[in-house]
């Protein structure tokens, strides 16, 4: 991964933290996007600059389609072309179907469909230009399986991997290739906050026994994002330890 310019959105922490850090670690160049805390971004990029890497952060809005140009635009200025793609930026609002607001259904499909849609056109054409690419996006095992109280982040999940699977058939003949990574139930800050007799429930679904960690998701997206992963497209890798299987 040496000297490729990897685009990670939502890198400010947690998995995409994890997926920064393996990538310069490799020797990748990295532009991180962040939406939120710029505190937490600079962390990200000065532990990623400790392992020798270039690193530009880039504040954004991934349903923003400006945003996603010029970050785009930002990363071929800084580095002169964009070889990676990791779509990480998400959220949940979590709620009944029933009692949803149509405001935190709209939202979280704006984030995480939306926004995975947007950064992969605003990538495409630079990546086509090259005749080479790697496109990971972040799927869930909840957009496989579906789960009670989270039917907007299941629907804009099960939406990533069909937007993953169409742009695989466009771009495969570009040197493009377009993956997803399905997490199952994985350790970070946003799952921290649950108390372990709820950790200890979603255990009992887990064939392996085992919360996952970031790093277990950061080691599949690296793999799809090296050049040795050509042959490898259009895939739903599920990074669960079994849970969709269960």
């Amino acid at each position: 991964m040496k000297d490729r310019v990897a685009i990670i959105t939502g890198g400010s922490r947690g998995i995409g933290r994890q997926c920064a850090l393996d990538m310069a670690a490799k020797g990748a160049k990295l532009v991180i996007n962040y939406r939120g805390s710029q505190e937490m971004a600079k962390e990200t990029a000065g532990l990623c600059k400790e392992l020798g890497a270039e690193v530009l952060l880039v504040k954004g809005d991934v349903s923003k389609e400006e945003d996603c140009v010029q970050l785009v635009k930002a990363a071929v200025d800084a580095f002169g072309r964009v070889d990676i793609l990791v779509n990480n930026a998400g959220i949940t609002k979590d709620g009944l179907l029933m009692t949803m607001a149509e405001a935190d259904f709209a939202q979280v499909i704006d984030i995480n469909l939306r926004g995975t849609f947007l950064m992969m056109k605003a990538v495409s054409r630079q990546m086509i230009r090259q005749r080479y690419g790697r496109i990971i996006n972040m799927s869930s095992v909840v957009g496989i399986m579906g789960n009670a109280g989270q039917a907007n982040y299941a629907a804009s999940k099960a939406g990533v991997i069909g937007l993953t699977k169409s742009f695989a058939k466009e771009v495969a003949k570009k040197g493009v290739t377009v993956n997803a990574v399905a997490p199952g139930f994985i350790e970070t800050d946003m799952t921290a906050a649950l108390g372990e007799n709820v950790k200890a429930e979603y255990e009992k679904l887990i064939p392996s026994g085992a919360i996952g960690s970031a790093q277990d998701i950061a080691n599949a997206v690296s793999f799809l994002a090296e050049e040795k992963a050509a042959y490898i497209t259009g895939q739903v890798i599920s990074v669960d330890g079994g849970m969709s299987i269960a």
